[in-house]
């Protein structure tokens, strides 16, 4: 890739350090938020489509998430380390340190990330299926047909994390959507198709849904990479950087480990709710499944929000420009917190139209609408703990986003879940995400002020 202008001039330096912020941001973290979206969508429509075949099969498609969250987690975890570390490295003008992030990134996700959830997809699926569901041995099958092929096949996504964050990493986000958009819209155009069997093709039930999401994930990440190679002017891809590099491998993840290790935790609060809400009846975990995937809705802008402002932030930072860096991060908090307004309302006012996308019975919708109305009150707060977490991954405390993850998910709401399991109320289990949230509120105040002020010193002593 060629980093001067077609006229052969010097490269000029890269729009996040000259554009005015307001635009800066929309331009990147809009397109960002729309694929998120799209990425939402297609992960509901995935579901509303299982549903139909029956809730057992909906119920394993929600217990596979835990599995799936921890392969994301492994994903966006070390992309978020490539991300930070590539901007920075542009924002100090150190050119063959983003090369080297470049490289290494490939190496790292789309083959030995892939290869370690290969072998847990292949041969660990149904320890883990029979962990949580041995009781109901249909939920079972269908959950280890569906966690086998979306692991095993599951090159398509780390390569999707890979080069988007790439195209991310220096401003192209409209690029990056393009990629996600194209994945999204194969997924959700074949769902149906192979679930059920239209247009000649083999009615596969479960199987189908997750060969969808691969062929989907795979075809984005090969349009993703020639998109790197033909547009992205500012790295340069070669293959001698694409190798174990325990230089760049520290820094990507000195950032990455604690966001792997913050999402990964996720999982195991997932796996946690799901074996204490399966006690009452599967039909609450078939609710939790339901709930993780409509909150998507509400949450994905923000992650997509999230990408496109943590590269502002980093190059900003690298560049020693403060005012940039707390102005990205107010407009983005004021932005999620308008975003989580209108999902806390939408889960106050609608919830039994939400849970009846899933083909929801009685029961379902009975356990359901007091779930989500309960759940989403840890919304009105949780849109500046996911921005404050991400701006302590940016500017280089990511200790600071796993300690309040860490506290929110495994010191606070599991315990809290199960203390309240043993009155016997499932209604009561719901309020342990509320309980959770204001303590990361308080958490992510504390440190993002901290932070401020540290960060402040460094970029006022570079500036000098």
């Amino acid at each position: 890739m060629s980093k001067q202008n077609a006229a052969g001039a010097a490269p000029q330096e890269n729009k996040m350090g000259v554009l005015p912020v307001g635009k800066l941001l929309a331009g990147m973290a809009v397109p960002m938020m729309i694929s998120m979206l799209v990425q939402a969508l297609y992960n509901i429509v995935d579901s509303v489509f299982v549903s139909r075949l029956s809730e057992n099969a909906f119920n394993a498609v929600g217990l596979a998430f835990p599995l799936q969250s921890l392969m994301i987690a492994v994903g966006a975890g070390t992309a978020v380390g490539i991300n930070a570390l590539l901007s920075r490295s542009l924002g100090e003008k150190k050119q063959e340190m983003a090369d080297r992030a470049a490289g290494a990134g490939i190496f790292l996700l789309p083959i030995c990330s892939y290869l370690v959830f290969a072998f847990i997809g292949l041969f660990l699926s149904r320890p883990f299926f029979v962990a949580q569901a041995k009781a109901v041995p249909e939920i079972v099958e269908y959950g280890v047909q569906y966690t086998r092929i979306c692991l095993g096949l599951s090159v398509g996504i780390f390569s999707q994390f890979c080069f988007e964050r790439l195209l991310q990493s220096t401003g192209r986000t409209s690029l990056a959507m393009c990629t996600q958009l194209l994945g999204a819209i194969i997924n959700i155009v074949m769902d149906p198709i192979l679930i059920f069997g239209l247009c000649g093709a083999p009615r596969m039930g479960v199987a189908g849904a997750a060969v969808a999401t691969v062929v989907g994930q795979i075809v984005a990440a090969i349009v993703g990479l020639i998109v790197n190679i033909k547009c992205n002017h500012d790295i340069h891809i070669h293959r001698k950087n694409i190798r174990w590099d325990p230089i760049v491998a520290k820094e990507i993840y000195r950032v990455g480990i604690p966001s792997i290790i913050m999402q990964s935790i996720s999982s195991v609060m997932t796996f946690g709710m799901n074996k204490i809400l399966f006690v009452f009846t599967p039909t609450a975990t078939a609710v939790f499944g339901a709930y993780f995937k409509i909150q998507s809705f509400v949450f994905m802008p923000i992650f997509g929000l999230n990408n496109g402002m943590v590269p502002i932030i980093s190059y900003n930072y690298g560049a020693a420009r403060p005012q940039r860096v707390w102005k990205t991060i107010r407009l983005s908090n004021i932005t999620a917190m308008v975003i989580m307004v209108v999902g806390f309302t939408i889960f106050q006012l609608f919830p039994s139209t939400l849970l009846e996308l899933f083909d929801a019975s009685e029961t379902m919708l009975a356990i359901g609408v007091p779930a989500l109305r309960i759940i989403s009150v840890s919304f009105l707060l949780a849109g500046f703990c996911i921005i404050a977490g991400s701006v302590f991954q940016a500017i280089g405390n990511p200790v600071y986003s796993l300690i309040v993850s860490v506290c929110r998910q495994m010191v606070v709401l599991l315990p809290v879940a199960w203390l309240l399991s043993r009155t016997g109320r499932l209604e009561l289990v719901w309020w342990s995400f509320p309980i959770a949230e204001v303590m990361s509120f308080t958490l992510s105040t504390i440190f993002l002020r901290r932070t401020v002020k540290s960060a402040n010193e460094v970029m006022n002593s570079s500036a000098d």
